[in-house]
């Protein structure tokens, strides 16, 4: 599967972004999915996941109450909604793709997004 990300930009704290990342593929709807982001100087971390079904979701906790991931199996899209944005949230956002349990394949080539404070 191919992933391509977009939607990042320049905001400021408190305001919100959507990030969007379309895949290819027929089998979208069998993989997990999930975004990472990595911050100038820092190991790339876990930020959001969904499962294939879209019946569970996980959050990192310096996001939960803040993100909101989901997807569109039909569209094979996922999003990640991004609300009261921190200076701390900014990072080149990926979207990333897994089959079952264990590592995650399959990368898209990042968004930036950069919070002002």
């Amino acid at each position: 599967v191919q992933l391509q990300a977009y939607g990042g930009g320049l905001v400021q704290a408190g305001d919100s972004l959507r990030l969007s990342c379309a895949a290819s593929g027929r089998t979208f709807s069998k993989y997990d999915m999930a975004w990472f982001r990595q911050a100038p100087g820092k190991v790339r971390e876990f930020v959001a996941g969904i499962g294939w079904s879209a019946g569970s979701a996980a959050y990192a906790d310096s996001v939960k109450g803040r993100f909101t991931i989901s997807r569109e199996n039909a569209k094979n899209m996922v999003h990640l909604q991004m609300n009261n944005l921190k200076a701390e949230d900014t990072a080149v956002y990926y979207c990333a793709a897994r089959t079952g349990i264990g590592s995650y394949h399959y990368w898209g080539q990042g968004t930036q997004v950069t919070v002002s404070s």
